[in-house]
């Protein structure tokens, strides 16, 4: 998972993978099939430890703009822990593969499209409660935020600091409905 989160998909070889494991190739292969089945259970295991779980990352916030604040907060903590790969794995670890790939990108994206449900569904929760104006686009603001953590992703990965990533999510929530500001 570190290999891969680190290195990307693509760029990670199977020697790296064979060596960090501990065993020869034929028992990769017999193991997990091929690197794409090994890299999708290291997406799995990296969801798993609470790398990319909505649920962590919103809390228990008693408010929309409170869940999307605890989302980006926990972003920058998680993207920038010194114990780990810089970054969010499933945002970086296959930006740009070749078409043999195309079942890790859609894995990938299909996670990222998760996170971004669970955004949406809890600023409709929001909307419906008055919390925020009835005309606000909940879809919108849900991507705009997945667009910032994706980007913060990036910055961390290019060695941001996580101060500066807590004032990028402290600069976009400012993007929060004018109505809403007082909520949180």
């Amino acid at each position: 998972m570190l290999l891969f989160w680190e290195h990307g998909y693509e760029a990670t070889s199977l020697a790296e993978l064979t060596s960090a494991m501990g065993i020869s190739p034929p028992s990769l292969y017999a193991a997990f099939g091929d690197k794409q089945a090994l890299f999708l259970e290291a997406v799995d295991r990296y969801i798993a430890r609470g790398g990319a779980g909505t649920e962590s990352l919103m809390g228990d916030a008693k408010t929309a703009r409170a869940a999307v604040a605890h989302f980006l907060g926990a972003s920058a903590i998680r993207l920038s822990d010194p114990h780990f790969p810089r970054g969010c794995m499933v945002v970086l670890a296959a930006v740009s593969c070749s078409e043999e790939a195309a079942p890790v990108q859609h894995k990938l994206a299909a996670c990222r499209a998760g996170w971004e449900k669970a955004l949406k569904q809890r600023i409709e929760r929001g909307i419906a409660c008055g919390e925020l104006p009835a005309g606000t686009s909940a879809a919108a603001l849900a991507s705009f935020y997945m667009a910032v953590v994706q980007g913060m992703s990036l910055h961390a990965k290019d060695g941001a600091s996580r101060r500066r990533l807590q004032e990028i999510a402290e600069t976009a929530l400012q993007a929060w409905p004018a109505s809403a500001r007082r909520e949180a």
